[in-house]
């Protein structure tokens, strides 16, 4: 299998000829101390990952010194990380949001990214595209505090956000499909490493119908979804699986998630995409202990297939680049189908010191 058909057979649920491996963002820090200079494309065919990742294009304008006002009307401020951060928001009041426009999904420049990807890679690589369902796009609009305050005082604008979102996001999905994406992922994070951001009754009256929607929006175009949440989804976790997801990541284990406790119960309906703790055994592990979690991944969820192995997030600025290294070096010494355990790990873990 070359990368494109084992990322879509692990999205069916299948087993590939090896574990694929691919992360959402991985730090250009932690790239460039492994593959000095390059790009994320570039890093993605050096290191022999499985997807190509991108997102629909929005102009911006510079407004201050590392703040830009975007297309959604926001304004964001990009720091040392790669993702950045919003520090103005579009949307206060009901009133706000009927005077509202959201940028057209049609437009001519937002797919030009995929476009370029799909004439490279197509057949190569899988293809993912970055969209949205129900939360990101109205915590942006409002900000995270407002947007809380507004589950419980002014509930019709959160309805009202998230069909919008919906809206958007399925005209999005059918130009990604029309253009050759391969699959789609959402970034929604529903939850704190302690709980979700709401009840889980006011995630069933206002955000549960539109999240059906948009996952069937995208079904509809031939896209299996990978569903991203971090934190503890328990509460809310029959609702997500009921969406028809085909793939959850990152199985938070600060949120408590255990994965063997996913791929025992619900493994037979949807794939896994996970865990090594990127807040703390990526950062400051030891080797061995890097090697060890992600062998004890392969160990609770590889077994016929079903699961894409990376980091509990992404590979961020703190990650340690030797210890990403190990965790894709384990990858590929034990994730060849089927799939063997016994060997004794020391050799490997003496050689990466």
């Amino acid at each position: 299998m070359n990368a494109a058909e084992r990322v879509m057979c692990v999205l069916r649920g299948q087993e590939p000829d090896r574990i694929p491996h691919f992360e959402w963002i991985i730090d250009e820090k932690v790239r460039h101390a492994i593959c000095p200079g390059s790009t994320t494309e570039e890093f993605t065919v050096r290191m022999g990952l499985d997807a190509m990742l991108t997102a629909p294009d929005y102009t911006s304008t510079q407004v201050a010194p590392n703040r830009f006002r975007n297309e959604w009307g926001i304004v964001v401020e990009r720091g040392e990380e790669q993702h950045a951060t919003v520090v103005e928001t579009a949307i206060t009041t009901p009133e706000d949001f009927a005077a509202y426009t959201p940028p057209d999904p049609l437009a001519a420049h937002r797919f030009d990214s995929l476009k370029k990807m799909v004439s490279r890679y197509k057949g190569k690589y899988a293809i993912g595209v970055h969209l949205n369902d129900v939360l990101s796009i109205p915590r942006n609009l409002m900000g995270f505090e407002e947007l809380m305050m507004a589950f419980g005082m002014a509930p019709q604008l959160i309805r009202d956000l998230a069909e919008m979102s919906v809206d958007v996001n399925i005209q999005l999905a059918k130009e990604a499909a029309r253009h050759g994406a391969d699959f789609v992922f959402t970034g929604d994070d529903y939850s704190s490493g302690q709980a979700p951001f709401m009840s889980p009754n006011a995630f069933r009256e206002l955000l549960y119908p539109g999240l059906k929607r948009v996952m069937r929006g995208f079904h509809d175009q031939g896209l299996p979804i990978i569903k991203h949440t971090d934190g503890n989804l328990m509460p809310l976790l029959d609702m997500v699986l009921d969406s028809e997801i085909d793939c959850l990541d990152p199985i938070d284990p600060l949120g408590g998630m255990d994965i063997a406790y996913m791929k025992k119960t619900y493994g037979d309906r949807l794939a896994l995409k996970g865990n090594v703790n990127c807040a703390t055994t990526l950062v400051n592990g030891t080797v061995r202990e890097v090697v060890d979690e992600t062998i004890s991944v392969i160990e609770a969820a590889a077994a016929g297939g079903g699961l894409i192995l990376s980091s509990s997030n992404s590979i961020h600025s703190s990650v340690n680049p030797g210890n990403y290294l190990a965790m894709l070096s384990t990858i590929k010494a034990y994730g060849q189908y089927p799939i063997q355990l016994e060997f004794d790990a020391s050799g490997a873990v003496e050689a990466m010191t």
